[in-house]
């Protein structure tokens, strides 16, 4: 992830390299399906965050884990090719009346949105679920 430092606050990088080589046809399909891509992202970095760009409950997750010393991996979905789809996907893994954005994967799975990321933090267990994702290491 890039950050870059500009007078208005942070701005996160609006894209992530899958593979750093160049895409075999293979890979490419294997990447065609939206819920492959969350499936991807979410099960090869400790905490995934997606989001939108201005999206003000985004902004405070994303406050929040980089507050507790967590550098997550933000997909921001409008500016993402398949964002539209990626927020579909988001949204059958929502429960009824939550918002599907901003979604937290920790460790491979899907937390959920702004108030479960709160509650979590508020109760004190989401420290634990970062250390065991590998997010922090103190």
């Amino acid at each position: 992830m890039q950050v870059a430092k500009k007078t208005s606050g942070l701005r996160m990088a609006s894209s992530v390299a899958i593979n750093s080589e160049p895409p075999t046809s293979k890979a490419m399909n294997q990447f065609d399906n939206p819920y492959e891509i969350v499936r991807h992202l979410a099960s090869s970095n400790a905490v995934v965050l997606f989001s939108m760009s201005g999206c003000c409950m985004c902004t405070v997750a994303k406050r929040l884990l980089f507050g507790l010393g967590v550098g997550p991996t933000i997909i921001e979905l409008d500016h993402h090719s398949a964002g539209a789809d990626i927020q579909a996907v988001l949204f059958q893994l929502a429960s009824d009346g939550q918002q599907p954005v901003p979604a937290i994967f920790v460790g491979g799975k899907f937390l959920g949105g702004i108030e479960t990321l709160m509650a979590c933090h508020i109760n004190g267990t989401l420290v634990p679920l970062l250390k065991d994702a590998g997010a922090l290491w103190l």
